[in-house]
């Protein structure tokens, strides 16, 4: 398999994909590995992690290049993606003897009650390009310290990243038939969902999604989707300092390029702000340093895949033809690479497929609005249920349409965040199930309810 540098379009490095052959016998040893791994003391797998954590940190500047040179993110953000995943550790250290011990529901009289959380067994992790080691480590990191092993399958844009978790997780104590991670495109990935494991978590498309989901729905196992979005933003006239306002909206929106399920990828403005509002989001645009992501004043790189330009320019195409009016960008750029330049449109509506459908890259729409009613109304014309955001300076007016809105996860004056502590989880079109919090440690085990009756 081909990895090649988004940056320049060569291959970068050329590695054998995993044959069926190698993936059942890996699964083999998965099966004996996991058996004696939940053996093991929760505070000792954690301490595994935890080490793990560390040799990460200690190595993050050879792995935020490796990362930059496979998916073309700029060096600055891949190092702040290495360092900010590290929370995860955080969080499991804090919490998760606390989620995953043996809890005692009734101490006293004739019949003791008990709960005891026991690991799923072998499950498969099929995992994103985007953000490797955020969304990687929501779900291998959870699932080992809960007594499971993982079957990781990175994405085809991700797979040196993927390798270096596995390094670095056997350098860690944990052992070689608890985590193994599988190179291949699409084609192994559908031969993993014929294996007989424990659970599937995929992050990616909508698309794929449901395709797992058919598939592995028989063997009536826990299956978690993390898709896509069509995250909102509303911008309301009370915000104390628009120019900060257009500040966020545009890191929002164009932050790893937009290449982020939860970046804003569609904004309404009311028509009181939305002149200057408009002008200072252009500006801040208009600053972005376009250009090699090893550079460290690199804001925006190359797009991760090739095929995304196609589905970029269908939307600028549509958008013109629909009466958009194009404010900056709008065409891929010239040389090596896939880069396309940072694109703004203003008096954008929703007959645009740019206000609809998933972009996942640096262009962004804006609308006017009118109110906060028709705000609202927007906001949920959508498939999807992942994030939605409104910056104002009245909390009571930002809770109220917060509320109205069918997403895992709503932001009062910021956006495009993730945090350990609470859910991290989609609605319709979206996926299913959590990651993350309390809920996310557990979604890697299963209950099992003990009635105890002394003689």
């Amino acid at each position: 398999m081909e990895i090649r540098n988004p940056a320049t379009g060569a291959v970068a490095a050329t590695l054998p994909s995993t044959t069926t052959v190698e993936l059942e016998n890996t699964l083999s040893l998965l099966k004996q590995g996991q058996h004696t791994w939940a053996k093991v003391p929760l505070k000792d797998r954690l301490e595994c992690i935890i080490q793990f954590g560390q040799l990460i940190l200690a190595n993050k500047q050879e792995l935020a290049e490796i990362l930059t040179k496979e998916t073309g993110k700029p060096i600055t953000q891949s190092l702040n993606e290495i360092n900010g995943a590290q929370n995860r550790i955080e969080h499991l250290r804090k919490n998760a003897e606390r989620w995953l011990s043996e809890e005692v529901i009734v101490r006293d009289g004739a019949t003791l009650e008990h709960i005891r959380y026991e690991p799923l067994g072998v499950i498969a992790n099929i995992s994103a390009w985007n953000f490797p080691y955020n969304v990687g480590f929501n779900v291998f990191l959870y699932a080992l310290v809960a007594g499971n092993a993982v079957l990781y399958k990175p994405s085809e844009f991700a797979t040196l990243t993927g390798l270096q978790f596995a390094k670095y997780l056997y350098q860690a104590g944990v052992p070689d038939n608890v985590f193994h991670c599988v190179v291949g495109d699409g084609r192994i990935g559908e031969h993993i969902l014929s294996l007989p494991l424990d659970g599937y978590f995929f992050t990616g498309s909508y698309k794929t999604g449901v395709h797992i989901a058919k598939t592995v729905a028989h063997k009536l196992v826990p299956v978690q989707l993390e898709l896509g979005g069509k995250d909102p933003l509303y911008v309301t006239e009370d915000v104390k300092d628009i120019k900060q306002a257009a500040v966020s909206a545009a890191e929002g929106a164009f932050y790893n390029n937009g290449q982020s399920c939860c970046a804003v990828e569609r904004i309404y403005v009311s028509e009181q702000i939305y002149d200057q509002f408009v002008e200072a989001f252009i500006e801040e645009v208009a600053s972005y340093q376009v250009g090699d992501p090893c550079a460290e004043d690199t804001f925006i790189g190359p797009l991760t895949r090739a095929a995304q330009l196609d589905v970029i320019e269908e939307q600028v195409k549509d958008a013109l033809e629909k009466g958009a009016i194009l404010r900056l960008g709008g065409h891929v750029l010239e040389g090596k690479g896939y880069y396309y330049a940072p694109t703004v449109f203003e008096h954008c509506n929703h007959n645009m497929v740019l206000m609809r459908e998933e972009t996942f890259g640096p262009l962004i729409g804006i609308q006017k609005v009118f109110s906060d009613e028709e705000a609202i109304t927007l906001m949920q014309d959508t498939t999807y249920g992942l994030t939605a955001a409104v910056f104002s300076s009245d909390q009571d007016r930002a809770m109220n349409i917060l509320g109205k809105m069918d997403t895992g996860t709503v932001y009062w004056n910021c956006c495009d965040r993730v945090s350990p502590n609470v859910p991290w989880s989609g609605r319709r079109n979206s996926g299913l199930g959590s990651t993350l919090s309390a809920q996310g440690i557990r979604a890697f085990v299963q209950p099992k309810a003990y009635h105890l009756r002394p003689l």
